[in-house]
């Protein structure tokens, strides 16, 4: 990272970060184009590694990229604020943001897509208590990104 001043290295100020941003950006590459989507998440921290969650339908773009190629790269970010000055070049913006890469895997049994989908229900309704009916279970994909590395990044005034 070129801006160290500007890096968030503790894992627990990581976790508030990821937990303020209300979208997380998925980047594949499609025969050597990419391809980026913006989708509602869940997430959970396992021996210092992000795991992250995402559903989506049983078919489209996305799987079949994944099918050649699961490795991907994750944004989020959140907490914006124009900061203006007397000249373009005193112009900024604060934000904070957590980037990485990532390996996706195709859950397959119900238990593993049941755990991944309280996870995304618990981000936005900070519920977890959910239940899931079979045909529900077979009509949605889930995907698990394993993290293999990320960075945090924090600009205030």
């Amino acid at each position: 990272m070129r801006r160290k001043d500007r890096q968030v290295t503790d894992l627990d100020e990581i976790v508030e970060i990821i937990e303020r941003c209300d979208v997380c950006r998925i980047a594949l590459s499609d025969d050597n184009m990419p391809y980026i989507i913006p989708m509602n998440f869940g997430y959970e921290v396992v021996d210092s590694n992000i795991i992250i969650y995402l559903h989506c339908a049983n078919a489209g773009r996305k799987l079949d990229i994944l099918k050649n190629n699961n490795r991907v790269c994750f944004e989020m970010d959140c907490k914006h604020k124009l900061v203006t000055g007397t000249k373009a070049c005193d112009c900024s913006m604060e934000f904070e943001s957590v980037i990485g890469d990532a390996v996706a895997h195709v859950l397959i049994n119900n238990e593993d897509k049941i755990h991944g989908l309280n996870l995304i229900m618990k981000k936005y309704t900070q519920r977890n208590d959910y239940t899931y009916e079979d045909n529900h279970l077979k009509g949605v994909t889930v995907l698990k990104l394993v993290s293999t590395g990320f960075t945090a990044k924090r600009k205030q005034r």
